[in-house]
C-alpha cells in the first residue's frame, strides 16, 4: 500500500468513528429535533430552497447526507433522491427515518470518492451543504464524483460555510489558522456544535479550503458557473456567540461588521 493510500484510509477511517459517535449527540440534540423532523419538519433552509427551485420528479443525489435528514425533506418535496455518507450508524438511522416517514429514499454508506458506477451520469442535481468538504484533504476528488454523478447539463447545488470563518478560533477572536488547504488540522473537542454541553470528546481531522480552490476543481471537472453568492448570515447557530437577528438569519453577536458567513455556488455539466 502507497504512502499517499495508507493515510487517506487512516484519516477517513479516524473521521467515520468520530461522525459515528456524533451521530447519538445529534439525535438527542434541539439543534436537529429529530421527532419535530419525524413530524413533518422540512429541514432545509430558505437558501438552498431558492437554489433548489421546483424539483418535483428530478432524480437527486445528496453528497455526505448525515443521517438523511434534509435528504428525507428532498423527497418530501417530490424528488427521487439518494443519500450518501461515509457514517454507517448515520445511514442506518437515515434509513429506519425514511422508513418512518413514508419516504422511498435510499442511501448508500461509502466515502464521497467512492461513488459506485453504477451511481455515474444517474443523476439530474447534486446536492450538497453545511460543513461538508472541511473533512475532504482533495477537492479534485469531491469535484470529479459531483461530474461523475451529473446527467449532462445536471447541476450542482451547493451550500457551504464560509472560508473566511475557519481562520479563526471559535470565539471569533484571533486568526489561528491558514485561510489556503496548507496542512491537515486536528483538533479534539468537548461535545459538538449541536449540542456543546455535551461531555465526550470527539476528534476530527479537517481541511481549510479557499473559494479559488472550490471552484477551480469544480471548472476542471467538466462543470461551469451559472451562479456564486455570498451571505452575511448563517441560516444556522452553528459557533457560539451568534444570535438571530431576524428569524433563521444568524450573526455572531459580538461583531458589528458584517463578514461571509456562507457562500453558495451553482454548477452545471457540460
Amino acid at each position: 500500500m502507497d504512502k499517499e493510500l495508507f493515510e487517506f484510509e487512516a484519516y477517513a477511517e479516524r473521521n467515520k468513528l468520530a461522525w459515528n459517535k456524533r451521530v447519538g449527540i445529534h439525535l438527542e440534540s434541539a439543534f436537529y429535533d429529530q421527532k419535530g423532523f419525524l413530524a413533518g419538519q422540512n429541514t432545509l433552509f430558505g437558501i438552498e430552497k431558492k437554489l433548489l427551485g421546483d424539483i418535483h420528479g428530478k432524480s437527486i443525489i445528496h453528497l455526505q447526507c448525515h443521517f438523511g435528514q434534509d435528504t428525507i425533506s428532498l423527497s418530501r418535496m417530490g424528488a427521487k433522491v439518494t443519500g450518501l455518507d461515509i457514517s454507517d450508524k448515520a445511514i442506518e438511522t437515515a434509513r429506519q427515518a425514511a422508513i418512518a416517514t413514508g419516504q422511498h429514499t435510499e442511501f448508500i454508506c461509502c466515502h464521497v470518492y467512492d461513488l459506485p458506477t453504477e451511481h455515474f451520469g444517474k443523476y439530474d442535481i447534486v446536492f450538497s451543504s453545511y460543513g461538508t468538504i472541511t473533512w475532504l484533504p482533495d477537492l479534485n476528488k469531491w469535484a470529479q464524483t459531483v461530474s461523475n454523478a451529473l446527467k449532462v447539463r445536471g447541476r450542482f447545488i451547493f451550500s457551504e460555510f464560509h472560508p473566511m470563518v475557519w481562520i479563526y478560533d471559535d470565539q471569533l477572536s484571533k486568526m489561528i489558522y491558514d485561510y489556503f488547504n496548507s496542512k491537515p488540522i486536528y483538533e479534539v473537542e468537548k461535545g459538538s456544535y449541536a449540542d456543546r454541553n455535551n461531555e465526550q470528546e470527539l476528534e476530527s481531522i479537517t481541511w481549510n479550503h479557499s473559494l479559488d480552490e472550490v471552484v477551480t476543481a469544480l471548472l476542471q471537472s467538466n462543470l461551469k458557473l451559472v451562479d456564486f453568492r455570498e451571505y452575511d448570515y448563517s441560516p444556522c447557530n452553528f459557533m457560539p456567540n451568534m444570535q438571530e437577528f431576524e428569524p433563521g438569519k444568524f450573526r455572531f453577536n459580538h461583531i458589528s461588521v458584517k463578514i461571509p458567513l456562507v457562500y453558495s455556488l451553482v454548477m452545471e455539466k457540460y
